[in-house]
């Protein structure tokens, strides 16, 4: 009978623990050995070239992508392949992705109401309730009628989040959420993430926005070719990068 992996670390500050994890598609390495720790109400920004893995590590997180081999602790549950390992780390971890994944024939307050009675088993009061404050939260308490084809692309993204955040999560997973929003949008979904990310919420983001980086950050992580090239305070990571590849990817994306 073998036994779980013990937790490389006796730090309770460590909300994400993730060792030697590889991630494997055709047998080529989408992610490379990666080992890397997310601190409780920290914001970890994971930045990187297309196809460097970003978005597959984060998928693993919450066993949307099956880890070829590693181990991931989420708040102290080793995620394995046990159905009940896995439903009891999503039960607290919500993720947004780049597209809404919204249903268009429900109003955004249905869309941010559904998982909270499916999932969380709430009355319908109760979940209307907490999902209006979650569309004031995010800005939006107006659009509440609204179907997702009367909503802007950012509004649409704010209802996203919202119902992420009804589900009380304890940590917030967002892959590229504002790659496909047109320019003017981009903002009021940043704000919306920077009002997240001073709350205390554990997050980890994967964006190609420098500027949230910069200034919501608590640790910036480069990846390329399924690696982790360098991790650093953002002050350090964009003033004084130590590698050479970092140099490289930084001079590109900050002209």
């Amino acid at each position: 009978m073998s036994t779980a992996p013990v937790l490389p670390t006796a730090d309770p500050s460590a909300m994400i623990v993730i060792k030697n994890l590889v991630k494997e598609f055709h047998g080529l390495r989408a992610v490379d050995n990666v080992s890397l720790t997310v601190a409780r109400g920290k914001v970890t920004v994971i930045i990187g070239p297309s196809g460097s893995g970003k978005s597959t590590l984060l998928r693993c997180i919450n066993h949307l992508e099956v880890p070829t081999s590693g181990d991931i602790w989420v708040d102290g549950i080793h995620l394995t392949h046990n159905a009940k390992d896995i439903n009891a780390v999503r039960a607290e971890v919500g993720m947004v992705f780049q597209q809404f994944n919204l249903f268009p024939h429900l109003t955004a307050l249905q869309n941010v109401m559904l998982a909270q009675c499916v999932v969380r088993k709430r009355s319908e009061a109760e979940a209307r309730e907490i999902a209006m404050q979650q569309l004031t939260r995010v800005g939006i308490p107006e659009k509440a009628n609204a179907y997702p084809s009367q909503l802007s692309g950012g509004q649409q993204q704010r209802v996203a989040i919202a119902r992420a955040l009804a589900m009380n999560p304890k940590i917030m997973l967002f892959d590229e959420p504002t790659s496909a929003l047109d320019p003017e949008m981009i903002k009021e979904v940043l704000d919306v993430m920077l009002e997240l990310a001073g709350s205390g919420m554990t997050m980890v983001v994967v964006t190609h926005e420098m500027g949230f980086a910069r200034n919501a950050a608590d640790e910036v992580v480069f990846m390329d070719r399924g690696r982790i090239i360098e991790q650093g305070p953002p002050e350090i990571f964009f003033q004084q990068p130590r590698e050479a590849r970092t140099r490289a990817f930084l001079s590109q994306i900050l002209r």
